[in-house]
């Protein structure tokens, strides 16, 4: 008995570890990618002449943007309140009241969220507080 011999048709190139391999690579970069949102704050200071103040080592930042939203150390709060902004100030200096406290607010920003700011720093007991400014002849370009 005479079998046929069934032809075996070469059609193509196998493509399923070329697909696997993409993925693994695509699944590789999602992991290992970091999504940072930009967390800088882009501020127009209020200017003033005067000595800069020296640098004392660990401070306590609040920055107040031109829409009065607050950050505290660089931690943007969800609730504008002055509970919330006494709260973060609170666990950010971690019971030491000698800590510095500096303003860093945008010289378009309300002047109730300055107030503010100042406010829940005294009900916190800080007693070394600072505004930060910018110098007139640096703005205006003469130097």
């Amino acid at each position: 008995m005479k079998f046929k011999r069934q032809r075996v048709d070469d059609g193509g190139v196998n493509l399923t570890p070329l697909i696997d391999v993409v993925f693994l690579l695509l699944i590789f970069f999602m992991v290992s990618t970091t999504f940072t949102k930009e967390s800088r704050l882009n501020l127009e200071l209020p200017s003033a002449k005067g000595v800069a103040a020296v640098d004392e080592g660990k401070v306590l930042e609040v920055v107040i943007n031109a829409g009065g939203q607050y950050r505290v150390n660089e931690t943007a709060l969800s609730d504008n309140t002055v509970e919330a902004l006494m709260a973060a100030m609170g666990g950010a200096a971690k019971d030491n009241k000698a800590m510095p406290v500096i303003i860093t607010a945008d010289a378009n920003s309300p002047h109730q969220s300055v107030i503010t700011a100042m406010d829940a720093a005294g009900r916190l007991g800080f007693a070394k507080l600072s505004l930060t400014t910018q110098d007139p002849d640096l703005v205006s370009g003469d130097q």
